[in-house]
């Protein structure tokens, strides 16, 4: 029964940390948000929070990407 716990509580650490640019990474900008332009520079990618993704949940590179959080806000 315990180490049954413990697998619901690293599940729903996995749940609630998903997405960690989204959670931790501030409030989004409208640079992050928009696709650049073609001729544009590429946005910059957080590396941190792309490692943290693919170690802690996978998925929560969708939330990132989609919500534009993944991306440096430009400076």
């Amino acid at each position: 029964m315990n180490q049954m716990k413990k697998v619901l509580a690293i599940g729903l650490m996995m749940l609630i940390l998903n997405s960690c640019a989204t959670v931790f990474g501030g409030p989004v900008t409208p640079y992050q948000k928009r696709k650049p332009a073609p001729g544009e520079s590429q946005r910059d990618v957080r590396v941190v929070a792309l490692i943290a993704d693919i170690i802690l949940f996978a998925p929560g590179l969708i939330v990132d990407f989609a919500t534009g959080a993944i991306y440096r806000p430009k400076q």
